[in-house]
């Protein structure tokens, strides 16, 4: 479901919550470090894909899709790539995907069963349902749990990134060099423990991603999400066009409000609905998770690029001191 609103310890998510941009940015230092030392081509992107110039004609460079040999069986039926592709580059956004109920049940089911991270943090490790526990006994509060690598030994959630349909629209999206880099499972937890500041500040604010060049994000509920539950938020066209403020920074989050005004407050998207929906968004554009209120939210994205992966982001894992 599509509704236009507005949204109005030393883990990696704690120092963001807790201060301001700079203490963001330190807080990622030793991520960009990391990804440096990994690949050194990762620094020229991140400073140069900001700016629409040289990113439209990085697009130039895109090679064409190869052409389908056959139909191949997906789980994602009745869905036809060109229209997923100009929604894509008009929108920014394609909502209308839906897991197969088994499918959706066994991630879930997985999810449940399997210890998660708090915090992204290896030494808060704890089960999903365990979580107000889990705050006790750590003595913080926790937003979110990732399963990292353990996604791999669900077979569900490895049908779904392996779907034919994901990677052709990636690559007529993206160019035939499109590749699978990113497969990710976790929750957004609810917490009577957070300050004000907490919930009000970090990845809870406007941003749009810088991991590749180009990239394309597929996003699926694994729980029924309304919004009380953490709904994601996309700016419709914010992919394609970028106010010179925004280019001239290093910072990718910025306030609510310096969104809205540039982009449009009426282009602002909430993505509500059942367990199984599934959305694939161009994340250059502006974005945000918004906090679970009162309900966790699950969720599995599926992301693509055309760079090297890395090893490490491969489960979206930062590096934290």
């Amino acid at each position: 479901m599509l509704d236009s609103r507005a949204s109005g310890s030393k883990d990696l998510e704690t120092i963001a919550r807790s201060g301001g941009r700079l203490s963001r940015m330190l807080a990622r230092v030793p991520t960009y470090w990391a990804d440096v030392r990994e690949n050194p081509a990762w620094l020229p992107m991140f400073l140069l894909a900001r700016t629409m110039p040289v990113r439209n004609a990085h697009w130039l460079t895109a090679r064409p899709a190869p052409s389908a040999a056959g139909t191949i069986p997906s789980m994602f039926d009745g869905i036809a790539t060109g229209a997923v592709v100009a929604a894509l580059r008009e929108k920014g956004l394609f909502s209308g995907l839906m897991l197969p109920p088994a499918v959706c049940d066994e991630i879930a089911r997985f999810a449940n069963e399997t210890p998660c991270f708090g915090n992204f943090d290896r030494r808060l490790e704890f089960l999903a349902d365990e979580h107000s526990e889990a705050e006790k006994r750590f003595g913080r509060a926790i937003l979110s749990g990732h399963h990292f690598e353990r996604v791999l030994q669900c077979d569900a959630a490895v049908a779904v990134q392996r779907d034919p349909l994901l990677l052709e629209v990636a690559k007529h999206y993206l160019g035939g060099e499109a590749q699978l880099i990113t497969t990710r499972v976790w929750w957004s937890f609810p917490t009577k423990s957070a300050s004000d500041a907490d919930i009000s500040l970090a990845s809870f604010k406007y941003h749009f991603d810088l991991d590749d060049w180009r990239m394309l994000k597929f996003f699926f509920y694994l729980s029924d999400v309304d919004e009380n539950a953490g709904p994601h938020i996309y700016v419709l066209g914010s992919h394609r066009r970028r106010r010179l403020k925004h280019q001239l920074t290093l910072l990718v989050g910025h306030p609510a409000n310096e969104v809205l005004e540039f982009y449009g407050e009426q282009n602002a998207i909430t993505l509500t609905g059942q367990a199984g929906l599934g959305f694939v968004e161009d994340p250059f554009g502006f974005h945000m998770g918004t906090v679970a209120k009162q309900t966790p939210r699950l969720m599995m994205e599926v992301g693509f690029g055309v760079s090297k992966p890395s090893r490490r982001r491969f489960h979206g894992e930062p590096v934290v001191r």
